[in-house]
């Protein structure tokens, strides 16, 4: 009886092609969009996955002002910024903070959706969040991406 090996192909540099996507913002849940957005980024999607290596694509999110909280999370979600000194945290609700600054909303969402190391931190300089409906990102080609 012969034995059969099999080798696992990992993808690396000369393998990986990233791919260029926006997502439209509007009317989509906050949390169940910025989870897809993560794998993504991660390259989840894709059958060459391999954990230790980037294999995820671009996201360019546009209109992330018109995204939605479920429930009563608009006014009772609270986003939490502590300075280091006594006395320093900083408590804002989802509502001010989607006033004030949209973009970030979906920024931390998809952050602490990602690996905490130093692949997780290049993964996150691949999003690229918008409040309008403009991107400065149109030399790239990007293609539309539904969920």
């Amino acid at each position: 009886m012969s034995h059969l090996h099999f080798t696992t192909k990992h993808a690396n540099a000369a393998t990986i092609k990233h791919n260029w996507y926006v997502v439209d913002g509007t009317n989509q849940t906050v949390g169940r969009m910025c989870a897809k957005i993560a794998a993504v980024l991660r390259g989840k999607n894709k059958a060459y996955y391999t954990p230790h290596v980037d294999c995820g694509d671009f996201i360019i999110v546009i209109n992330a002002e018109k995204v939605v909280f479920t429930g009563k999370k608009l006014d009772d979600k609270l986003y939490q910024n502590f300075s280091g000194y006594p006395g320093g945290l900083k408590e804002e609700t989802a509502k001010n903070l989607q006033a004030r600054r949209p973009d970030a909303i979906i920024e931390r969402a998809v952050k602490g959706m990602l690996p905490k190391n130093r692949l997780g931190r290049k993964m996150y300089k691949k999003l690229f969040v918008y409040a309008g409906d403009k991107h400065s990102h149109n030399a790239q080609q990007p293609q539309a991406l539904k969920f």
